[in-house]
């Protein structure tokens, strides 16, 4: 188990600096020493700090849930920050029209929440029996004066992939990001009896869906758009806990490779993020426990495993049209553990 825990907190740099404003009560975080003005996408005056202590950002010790998969962003305590008060947008994607997988929780709902606030309409996928999460991105997302909609069904039936594509790009008038985020891992440590199922269930969500996604989303991508792939710093490090899901997670880096090389010829970008431990519901899903992330934390140059709003700078990064040259790369964003 140490070593399998050591392998997930592999990749290489922590985001830049989040653009965050004073936690409530039941998210609290530290004063920091400089505040800058900014003016949010809705023209709202904002104070949000420009230099931070990533040390002491969030606490060091995240108490996980005791849940099962697919588990609810609700039930953790301290709550995950997916930057509901955090993340401050200065209009970096306004107009623009993003699906996102995954998009309920975790990694998937920072990004959503980061895309809306930097002006963006936002359509996310997620699993029916996480509708709870869902209703809460949805009520984040439209109180930035954006368009929410939300489309849950199974990634990895590939007619329903094709739809919620065509759906999204009908629904929002277009289509211009596409966030292939949803993930899943059960660790086994026995190949011998590790059953087709999991193998077929690990890769029919993890890369036949990306696959599916992008084969609809092309044509209908304009230049400019962009596409952004979850990877793992396991696609570099991986352990034997986790052979299939490693792998999976390797192919979509070289899908991000490959795909960049094909489709940048048009003017669409194709990329993957990397993350490192983050505090999300996959965690539970695979049975970690707070000892576990204790272990990872204090393997970490800064003592603490990410919250997700850490990692959704660099997917707001990637997609916006400044980041011209970002095309066929992955981005390791892991806390200092080196693997991209």
């Amino acid at each position: 188990m140490k070593a399998f825990l050591s392998a997930l907190v592999s990749a290489s740099f922590l985001a830049g600096a989040v653009s965050a404003q004073a936690r409530n009560s039941k998210n609290p975080h530290p004063a920091h020493t400089q505040v800058d003005t900014l003016t949010r996408s809705d023209n709202t005056v904002s104070h949000a700090p420009s230099l931070i202590d990533p040390r002491t950002l969030y606490p060091q010790r995240v108490i996980l849930p005791d849940q099962g998969f697919p588990g609810l962003h609700r039930n953790w305590d301290p709550p995950i920050d997916s930057g509901e008060q955090s993340y401050i947008g200065t209009g970096r994607l306004k107009g623009r029209k993003a699906l996102i997988t995954g998009g309920d929780s975790g990694i998937g709902r920072a990004v959503a929440i980061a895309y809306a606030r930097e002006g963006a309409d936002v359509t996310i996928n997620y699993l029916p029996e996480e509708q709870p999460d869902a209703d809460e991105v949805a009520a984040l997302v439209e109180a930035e004066g954006v368009r929410f909609f939300a489309m849950p069904g199974d990634l990895r039936n590939e007619t329903f992939c094709t739809s919620l594509v065509h759906r999204a790009h009908e629904a929002m008038g277009g289509l211009d990001i596409l966030v292939s985020n949803a993930g899943y891992f059960v660790q086994h440590f026995n190949i011998s009896t590790l059953s087709t199922a999991q193998i077929l269930q690990t890769f029919e969500v993890n890369v036949f869906a990306s696959f599916y996604l992008v084969r609809a989303a092309a044509p209908l991508l304009p230049p400019g758009s962009s596409i952004i792939f979850t990877s793992s710093g396991m696609a570099r490090r991986p352990h034997g806990a986790a052979v299939d899901y490693a792998a999976t997670k390797a192919a979509l880096v070289s899908m991000a490779q490959t795909l960049g090389l094909q489709l940048g010829p048009q003017g669409i970008r194709v990329n993957a993020v990397a993350p490192g431990l983050t505090a999300t519901n996959f965690l539970t899903s695979h049975g970690l426990t707070t000892e576990n992330a204790d272990t990872v934390a204090a393997q970490l140059p800064l003592g603490r495993i990410a919250q997700p709003a850490e990692i959704a700078p660099v997917y707001v990064m990637i997609a916006e049209g400044s980041s011209s040259q970002s095309i066929a790369s992955a981005y390791g964003v892991n806390g200092g553990n080196l693997s991209f």
